[in-house]
């Protein structure tokens, strides 16, 4: 019997090789994606171990290049994808105070239109589970990032529209994660202090998220379902992107 195959989006690196890492320790074969060529850090490929990966470029904000992954993968491993995990995303900060056209465009294109064309495709060729990759600032946006937040709160809308849309032969669900792995725009010593802003104060880890994932994964009796995995900070309304709180 052979094993299922994930297609994890943006997966080279970062929160989405954790996730395919996780993936492939619970049995899954697994398909990185990256928007351009290029090697997976060797941490995520030494995670993935004795399961069989393969590697994937493509950039999701063209839509010709979107419509084809699917179909991609499923050839190269010679069988369908049974797990979409839609983690890669535009991720900019605005110019002015509001967001121009074009930066509303690109970051659409690739939060919620390539995740939409993934989903429908592998519902295409009998696949079963799709899991979002969202954002806790969806349940209290602020004004940080417009383009980035308007795109994931269409994504979740998106979940739950496409978890009805696909069932009863796709579950679509949602993990929503906090802060997980911080870029280099945090202080020394800012972490701790965000951490204590939470209500749970802690921050979620990337396994943890991951852990959340493979859950959803096999989770056969739930759809259209949000799961957040950040400390409690969607229960809070915070008045800036957590890059400047804290200092």
């Amino acid at each position: 019997m052979s094993r299922p195959l994930a297609l994890v989006t943006g997966s080279y690196r970062r929160l989405g090789g954790h996730i395919a890492v996780r993936l492939a320790r619970a049995g899954y074969d697994v398909a990185l994606h990256a928007s351009a060529p290029g090697e997976p850090d060797p941490s995520v490929v030494a995670g993935i171990g004795s399961a069989r990966h393969e590697t994937f470029a493509a950039d999701l904000a063209d839509a010709a290049a979107a419509a084809s992954l699917v179909p991609q993968v499923a050839d190269r491993f010679g069988r369908r994808v049974d797990l979409l995990v839609n983690n890669a995303s535009c991720f900019r900060a605005d110019d002015d105070s509001y967001p121009a056209v074009q930066s509303l465009a690109a970051h659409f294109a690739v939060n919620a239109a390539a995740p939409f064309v993934l989903a429908t495709a592998l519902a295409g060729q009998g696949g079963s589970a799709v899991v979002n990759i969202l954002d806790q600032r969806i349940a209290h946006p602020h004004r940080d990032q417009l383009a980035y937040t308007l795109s994931k709160q269409a994504l979740a809308e998106a979940t739950r529209t496409l978890a009805l849309a696909l069932a009863p032969a796709v579950r679509v669900n949602g993990v929503a994660p906090g802060l997980t792995i911080a870029t280099d725009d945090y202080e020394a010593g800012q972490l701790e202090r965000l951490a204590a802003m939470m209500p749970l104060e802690r921050l979620p880890t990337a396994d943890q998220v991951a852990d959340a994932v493979l859950f959803l994964a096999g989770a056969t009796a739930s759809t259209g379902q949000l799961l957040f995995v950040d400390g409690g900070a969607g229960l809070v309304r915070f008045e800036r992107d957590f890059v400047h709180l804290g200092r």
